[in-house]
């Protein structure tokens, strides 16, 4: 007889139940040849004393077995694999460990993406982790977000609006976000244009798809999001990177390749770049919106922490400036309730909205109606803007204390330029210090760190001021062993 008790696998760990464990390895055992059209199973008691296991578990097994037409029960005689299953050849049975299907490697041919790795993880043992400008979740407006939501999901007005198409975003989010962006950001829009996504990187993947094509030149600073350097590479456009300095990306090197190249699109961040935080000074905000009118490219302006400034009021968006129509500004309420809300959008025309939707629609058909309505709810009560008035409050005052720790325990080691606004620090490490040495610590982890750069981002809105000064002592401790390493 067949060595049972090795063709079936039980793991008395796993959450399928037993007899369901048994029955997957009778079928596996006949897909694979070991067990034959005809050939007789043992009997329930003898096999659930092979296996260990009560005789009721190898019944529901057989039954199951039965139901789906791999075995034939004949009551009171056996349990034959069904006649009506194939001849296979079998394979060299193995008493070792078999994997289960998808534990196998795809060794079909397919298209593989090159993976952006994190540079480092979060360490569940490291007393601090310091993102790349998060906002903190226990001074936002979540509570209240929540408890709309669960009454938009409550049945009387689920089943009212189950069927209603969000492939745009609901109207009552994209009215309500109009009438926002207008009064913060002095845009002129209406809802036709505005597209609902999930976050600020679709936003960028679709126009992407749509501005460019292989061979395709875009511009981006030196150095960049990576995410959306990888967005645009997928379609096979030309990355030329600029360079950035204190005055945002710079505009007369973008005039001087445009006047040797055909430039498809510009992506900007020129409120607080990233990873480096610096603003786009007046003048190449001026100058951008000439060269995008003069030669023809789009401005794709990521505007993520837009409603972060301690020290003045923002600059307004490129978006809100005189154009033709050729920015596509993108947003997200990320940096308002934290980056478990997957909710951004995207502000263009209504013909490049309608395109984007129907090229949503094929990777996405629908949006959380619920959720945008709940949103939309809290908009129009005035609560986000309270919400933001408070968080401004004490992420201005975790600035300047970051500060004051950095300049006083970190001084040596690091230079930095205070930003006016957004919710990080980029932090620049002296070269004698090489940034390598500040990962893979069991105290802290930096999300956020630019080896070519030998810099980091230092998030602060997301921590207390206690927190704050024990990442920078920590820190202090890692330089310090660096020093006299």
């Amino acid at each position: 007889m067949l060595p049972f008790e090795h063709i079936i696998s039980i793991n008395k760990n796993s959450k399928a139940p037993v007899y369901r464990q048994i029955a997957v390895s009778i079928i596996n055992a006949i897909r694979n040849g070991t067990l034959k059209a005809g050939t007789d199973l043992p009997g329930s008691r003898e096999l659930a004393k092979m296996l260990g296991v009560h005789r009721r578990t190898v019944i529901a097994a057989y039954e199951e077995l039965g139901a789906q037409d791999w075995v034939l029960i004949l009551p009171k005689k056996n349990v034959t694999v069904s006649e009506r299953i194939p001849i296979l050849k079998p394979q060299q049975w193995d008493t070792g460990q078999e994997l289960t299907s998808y534990e196998n490697q795809f060794a079909l041919p397919f298209r593989q993406i090159e993976t952006i790795v994190s540079n480092t993880e979060i360490a569940s043992a490291s007393e601090i982790f310091i993102d790349d400008g998060y906002p903190d979740i226990r001074l936002s407006a979540i509570d209240i977000l929540l408890k709309t939501y669960r009454f938009y999901i409550s049945r009387k007005y689920s089943l009212k609006n189950a069927s209603q198409d969000t492939i745009q975003g609901t109207p009552a989010l994209r009215k309500e976000l109009a009438s926002y962006l207008s009064e913060t950001r002095g845009l002129s829009i209406s809802a036709d244009n505005i597209l609902i996504t999930h976050g600020a990187q679709m936003s960028i993947f679709l126009s992407a798809q749509l501005l460019l094509e292989p061979q395709s030149n875009v511009i981006v600073g030196k150095p960049n999001y990576p995410n959306a350097n990888k967005a645009f590479s997928e379609t096979g456009a030309n990355i030329i990177e600029v360079k950035v300095d204190e005055n945002g990306i710079d505009t007369e090197e973008i005039e001087s390749i445009c006047k040797k190249k055909k430039i498809s699109a510009v992506y900007v961040i020129p409120h607080h770049h990233y990873p480096t935080t610096v603003t786009l000074s007046v003048e190449r905000r001026m100058k951008l919106l000439e060269l995008s009118d003069h030669y023809s490219f789009t401005i794709i302006e990521d505007d993520y922490d837009y409603d972060y400034h301690y020290n003045s009021s923002p600059y307004l968006p490129l978006a809100s400036g005189r154009h033709q129509g050729n920015v596509i500004y993108i947003g997200s309420f990320s940096k308002i309730f934290g980056p478990f809300l997957r909710i951004g959008f995207m502000v263009a025309p209504k013909n490049f909205i309608e395109q984007c939707t129907v090229l949503r629609r094929i990777i996405d058909v629908r949006g959380d109606s619920y959720m945008q309505n709940a949103l939309a709810a809290i908009i129009k009560e005035g609560e986000v803007a309270r919400q933001l008035k408070k968080a401004k409050k004490h992420y201005h005052q975790r600035r300047d204390f970051l500060d004051h720790q950095l300049k006083s325990k970190l001084g040596k080691y690091i230079s930095y330029t205070l930003p006016p606004g957004g919710m990080a620090i980029w932090v620049k490490v002296k070269p004698e210090f090489p940034i390598e040495g500040l990962q893979s610590n069991q105290q802290l982890q930096i999300k956020s760190i630019d080896i070519r750069e030998n810099a980091f981002r230092f998030g602060f809105a997301s921590l207390n001021e206690k927190e704050l000064e024990l990442a920078v002592t920590i820190l202090e401790g890692i330089f310090r062993r660096i020093e006299n390493s």
